[in-house]
């Protein structure tokens, strides 16, 4: 069995190239980026009490499963962090190790699964599965896989599209087939995955309150919002031993 989609795995393969293009494929992402990253930095520095300095995730081991070509991996790396990037396309792993290293970063990439390596046992302090679980063959099977690569004490961070009317309309059919924001077919309905059901997945973990992450198409920013409509992200936390 494997949480590896082979379609979805052709699909962002096809895109490589483009994934450090800010105005290609992943614009949506460059433009989502800024708050997404403040988001995850308070976070982590809320729940390790890491708070102040240039690189304060020092001394924090963190993987970033489904991490593309390195958006959010880069920043955690050079907050400090020991950083693991995890995908299951050669083409975005190799894109990834190239950015990292005209940038000077030491980011461990590797291509694979996040069942395979939480079969080998690794642990870490952070994990991250951002905009990847709606992609997934097997969401739950990803979600248990995710929440055995936490260790005791740690905590997860997921962000996703939720299953509503409201995001079909706007996140589909707007945005890939109107407004070709990204390419046709990014997304499927079906594959999208709300919050209770992605909670519910990631038990024993303990979820807290999702948070909204909303687009104003008129200013072209993003911003954390009450609304859950869309865009969200949540964090699960596993209980210290």
């Amino acid at each position: 069995m494997t949480t590896l989609d082979p379609a979805e795995i052709a699909k962002f393969a096809a895109m490589a190239d483009a994934w450090w293009d800010p105005k290609g494929d992943f614009a949506p992402l460059h433009r989502m980026n800024p708050v997404r990253l403040g988001f995850l930095r308070a976070a982590i520095a809320d729940h390790f009490g890491r708070h102040g300095g240039r690189r304060p995730f020092e001394g924090l081991s963190l993987i970033d499963v489904g991490c593309g070509g390195g958006l959010a991996t880069e920043p955690m790396a050079r907050l400090g962090a020991t950083v693991v990037g995890l995908d299951g396309a050669l083409e975005s792993v190799n894109a990834a190790a190239a950015h990292a290293a005209q940038g000077g970063l030491s980011i461990d990439y590797r291509q694979g699964t996040a069942e395979d390596l939480a079969a080998s046992g690794a642990q870490f302090d952070v994990v991250l599965a951002l905009e990847i679980v709606e992609h997934v063959a097997d969401m739950h099977a990803f979600c248990e896989s995710v929440g055995k690569l936490v260790k005791p004490g740690g905590l997860a961070i997921l962000s996703t599209i939720n299953r509503t009317v409201k995001a079909r309309a706007l996140a589909i059919t707007a945005a890939e087939r109107v407004l070709r924001w990204v390419p046709d077919g990014t997304h499927e309905f079906d594959k999208l995955v709300k919050p209770d059901e992605l909670a519910a997945a990631l038990l024993p973990l303990e979820c807290r309150a999702p948070v909204g992450l909303s687009f104003n198409p008129l200013s072209g920013m993003w911003k954390l919002s009450d609304d859950v409509s869309m865009n969200y992200f949540l964090i699960a936390v596993k209980a210290a031993t």
